[in-house]
């Protein structure tokens, strides 16, 4: 997988798109994250209640980037710059991902983990195609007005490994499904056997725990074993009040060994 020759992790990025990393998953650190979140983290280990957690992780966001003080400026465009948290671009992902919310999500796996994205609206090939640029447009537009979004993503990564491993202690992989119709935004590099395939995915894309809700998605659907590690924010994290998306798993791309189910 074309990837970049920095980022802003303890992996490099070749790494993280092989198939071997995705059957062999080691934690992802990413510089700085920990330092700025451990007050949250530390507060969290004396909360037993998921929802609860959840909660305080939002508390500790909306003080730390003070978003709860968009009211109090005197611009629009401050109030805006404020108000433009990552629950924004979480919930624009869930209704495109190919928006400008989606480019920037994407542009967060870019510059920590390296793996830039293969598609937005469509293929993309390198760094110095149009498709390339016109996806820098859009991530221009959606970071701009922000309070530090990357790093706003940054601890909501953190938090999303925090609680799985809290609540999945010793599990490394979790069965994921998504929906497709072909292969546009994949590449196939291998058939490795009847209806099973080594794709090479997008740098961020969107699954599901819930195998009969991918169908509504495609007449093909991807199984896929998917490494906790490589899940950047799951639905049912937050409190249902922040976000509704239950079923929604956003994943980090690389190559991946999946199974194709073919509906009737």
């Amino acid at each position: 997988m074309r990837v970049t020759l920095i980022n802003r992790c303890n992996l490099p990025p070749w790494s993280i798109a092989s198939r071997h990393y995705n059957c062999h998953p080691q934690r992802l650190e990413i510089q700085g994250a920990q330092h700025i979140g451990r007050q949250l983290f530390a507060a969290l280990e004396k909360i037993d209640d998921s929802e609860l957690r959840g909660a305080r992780f939002h508390d500790f966001m909306d003080v730390r980037f003070q978003l709860h003080q968009w009211a109090r400026e005197a611009s629009r465009s401050s109030q805006k710059s404020l108000k433009n948290s990552y629950l924004r671009f979480l919930r624009g992902w869930l209704f495109d991902s190919n928006s400008i919310e989606g480019a920037v999500l994407k542009s967060w796996i870019e510059s920590r983990l390296g793996l830039p994205p293969t598609f937005h609206h469509e293929p993309i090939g390198d760094v110095h195609s149009e498709a390339y640029f016109r996806y820098t447009i859009d991530r221009m537009k959606g970071s701009e007005r922000t309070s530090a979004i990357l790093s706003q993503l940054d601890l909501l990564y953190e938090y999303v490994q925090y609680e799985l491993e809290r609540r999945c202690p010793g599990q490394m992989h979790m069965t994921l499904y998504r929906g497709i119709y072909d292969f546009a935004e994949h590449q196939v590099i291998e058939q490795l056997g009847k209806n099973r395939y080594l794709l090479r995915l997008n740098n961020l894309n969107s699954f599901t725990n819930d195998f009969e809700h991918a169908w509504e998605f495609g007449n093909r659907v991807l199984e896929a074993q998917v490494p906790l590690t490589k899940i950047f924010f799951m639905g049912g994290l937050l409190p249902r009040s922040l976000f509704k998306g239950e079923g929604e798993v956003l994943v980090i791309g690389g190559e991946f060994e999946v199974k194709v189910l073919i509906g009737g």
